[in-house]
Order: C-alpha cells, then structure tokens, then sequence
C-alpha cells in the first residue's frame, strides 16, 4: 500500500451545516452532490466529501458515536504568514472553533488551529525555512 489517500471522507452530523461552513465560509466550490454524500473540487489533490456521520459509521463497521481528540489532524500549508491570519478569521466567521490563535510555532514557523462544525480539526502552517513543502495554496 502506498503512503498516498485516494479522498477523505468526513462523517458529518448536519449535512447543511457543514456545507454551509465549508462552501460559504471557506469558499470551497461543490463538485458532486449526491445527497447522502458531497464532493468538492480538488484543485488536484486528493478529493474531501461529506458523508452523513451514521451512515459512515455504519459503512466502515464502527460506531457512530466519539468524543475528544480522533487522532486526525488535516493540515493545509500556505505560503504566508498573512494567508494564515487570513483563513483562521475566515474560519472563526464561519462558526469554526479557534483551538490555538496564529502564532509563532516552537519549531519555528507561523500557524493556527481550528475546529469545524463537527469537530475536525485543521491546522493551518507556514515555514519559511521549507523548500520542499505541499502548499495546499
């Protein structure tokens, strides 16, 4: 198995509301829709949906319910520090949770940390020290 993800679906509770928080708060664009399940452009990286939590849940095998920290972080690295101050106000306004404010990173770099609707946790980076980095913009 390679170390590459085909598309990261996400089990949300409301489907509405994610969409609204990700179409309307951060500008993403929808791809499909096929009511159990959203897609949306991916500029050419890996594809992100919406799957309805349950019914995801259920797909995998697992339960539906969980609480505290995942495991999962899905991290978006830009190219500058502004573009970070940027998204984590675009976020906050669209009803994200600010987890840690943008800042200086103890590794050296410039991020911030928010929680969407349900619960996903993004973390937003820039290092000016990278050379080799996967901009996600």
């Amino acid at each position: 198995m390679k170390a590459h993800v085909s598309s990261i679906l996400l089990g949300v509770q409301d489907m509405d509301r994610a969409k609204q928080f990700y179409t309307e708060g951060l500008g993403w664009k929808i791809k499909d829709n096929y009511g159990v399940s959203v897609f949306f452009e991916s500029d050419g990286a890996s594809p992100v949906g919406f799957y309805g939590r349950e019914g995801l849940a259920d797909q995998v095998g697992t339960g539906a319910e969980g609480t505290g920290f995942s495991g999962l972080v899905l991290t978006y690295v830009v190219r500058s520090e502004k573009r970070v101050d940027e998204i984590m106000a675009e976020a906050e306004a669209a009803g994200a949770t600010v987890l840690k404010p943008a800042g200086a990173l103890p590794w050296g770099g410039y991020g911030g940390t928010f929680a969407d609707p349900d619960g996903y946790i993004w973390s937003l980076g820039f290092s000016a020290q990278g050379t080799d980095q996967l901009y996600a913009e």
